[in-house]
């Protein structure tokens, strides 16, 4: 996650009505504190007041809300909802803010935390709960979600939305990762298309696969999106996780979270990104700065998530196929988890903030903005609306690897932040600079113990 300097002006935020004034900014050493990356925050977190839905709003509420996306269809889709929403009913009038599109989201909810200027209702992205509950950021929405609609919600929501035993979030979308293959080159090279997360690809067949593409003059036939791939950004971790874990290893200690030291850097993860790591050394993975390996046709194969299927289908229609992730050991893994909806801590109608978020989890209205941003419908009637999903269907993976636990969440702690930047960080010196795994590893774990230690190993709220 980036960081700005604290000297930095940012233009007023806007407000689909009226104004809301600038915020006064926060110092970077403040910033580091709010999030799970810094070392001011101590002991144990705040105590958050419940979200509380008893049924009842009095009189007319007013709510607003954050949005994470600029200019897409994404925000139109949800500036639609909320003028729809608004015209259904008058008793909750939904206030949807205009944020500034030259700042990091997050750095923007850390520093409106900081200044008691968040909104009633934050979309953030789905990892960041956790820090974002632990610092007292958050309101549980136990007592607001009824048990029809957690029943509706993709197991791995209800996963993702969950800390410390207390529902923080839910969100409308989900996602996918997989291989995406050209159907028609591998079928003429005579190489097998798996057709499940059973039969996926073990990793040395994938290097076989690879080496035998390259015979049918593909340079570098594997796709992995390495423009997106920088030091400290959330791609390395949310596209390559998948592989330590597929091969036995982890970024931290799964159970308490309490160590990196011999996972992250465990005998499993040296392995995967070895493999990786040597992928690269032989030029298998195409590394040109851009986005278009796959659509350009310089690879055959593409390692992604479900947002490139409607660009790699349009490229070559009918002759794109998505399959698992390889096995590096144990199992093929796959990513998931995308942006969620939870309630700051403040003083928002719990009642009136549900009654627009139930309404954005209707089924008409989950297709209406997967339709819109190519994501996985977060729950299972509004799956039966979209035929992509279903058996034989060309992106029903996606739904199979989430129902069936071959999705695995990044891990649940508040030191989140902290572990996706080293490891970021550290995949992108394998990688790109080709630097020692295991030493590289090494000062990751070191990285992640030096926050955990300096959290105390972030303790949850005894109440």
């Amino acid at each position: 996650m980036s960081g700005t300097s604290a000297t930095r002006a940012w233009p007023a935020i806007r407000r689909v009505r009226g104004t809301l004034a600038p915020w006064v900014l926060c110092a970077t050493l403040l910033l580091a504190a709010c999030d799970g990356g810094g070392s001011d925050a101590k002991g144990v977190s705040a105590s958050p007041k419940d979200t509380t839905c008893d049924g009842k709003i009095d009189g007319t509420a007013h709510i607003t809300v954050w949005f994470h996306a600029g200019p897409s269809g994404e925000l139109t889709t949800l500036q639609s909802q909320v003028k729809e929403f608004n015209k259904r009913q008058k008793q909750v009038r939904v206030e949807l803010v205009t944020l500034p599109e030259n700042r990091v989201y997050n750095d923007l909810v850390l520093s409106a935390a900081a200044s008691g200027d968040l909104p009633d209702l934050l979309d953030f992205d789905g990892p960041n709960l956790y820090s974002y509950a632990w610092s007292g950021k958050l309101r549980p929405i136990d007592s607001c979600v009824p048990a029809s609609v957690r029943a509706d919600l993709l197991p791995t929501i209800r996963q993702q939305g969950t800390y410390a035993g207390r529902l923080w979030g839910v969100g409308t979308f989900d996602s996918g990762m997989g291989l995406y293959v050209r159907t028609s080159v591998l079928k003429k090279a005579g190489i097998r298309i798996p057709t499940g997360p059973k039969d996926a690809w073990t990793a040395t067949e994938l290097t076989g696969i690879l080496r035998k593409l390259r015979t049918q003059g593909y340079r570098a036939p594997l796709d992995l999106r390495l423009v997106y791939a920088q030091p400290g950004q959330e791609w390395n971790t949310y596209g390559f996780a998948p592989a330590v874990w597929s091969a036995g290893g982890d970024l931290v200690e799964p159970g308490n979270h309490s160590t990196a030291d011999g996972y992250v850097n465990g005998p499993g993860s040296v392995r995967a990104l070895t493999t990786m790591q040597n992928w690269a050394k032989a030029g298998l993975i195409d590394m040109v700065k851009d986005d278009k390996a796959f659509v350009s046709g310089r690879s055959a194969i593409s390692w992604c998530g479900h947002w490139t299927y409607p660009e790699f289908n349009k490229a070559f229609p009918g002759d794109v196929t998505i399959v698992p992730l390889p096995d590096f050991g144990q199992g093929t893994v796959t990513g998931m988890g995308s942006f969620q909806w939870g309630v700051p801590a403040g003083n928002a109608d719990g009642d009136a903030v549900w009654r627009f978020l139930s309404f954005l989890l209707q089924p008409a209205q989950v297709h209406r903005m997967t339709v819109a941003n190519g994501a996985i419908p977060a729950t299972e009637s509004a799956i039966k609306l979209s035929p992509q999903y279903a058996p034989g269907g060309p992106e029903h993976l996606f739904i199979e690897q989430l129902r069936d636990g071959v999705a695995r969440p990044r891990p649940q702690t508040p030191a989140y932040p902290a572990i996706s930047d080293a490891f970021s960080r550290a995949f992108a010196k394998i990688i790109f600079d080709r630097a020692p795994v295991r030493a590289t590893l090494d000062e990751a774990a070191k990285t992640i113990d030096k926050d955990l230690a300096a959290h105390d190993g972030y303790p949850t709220n005894p109440s």
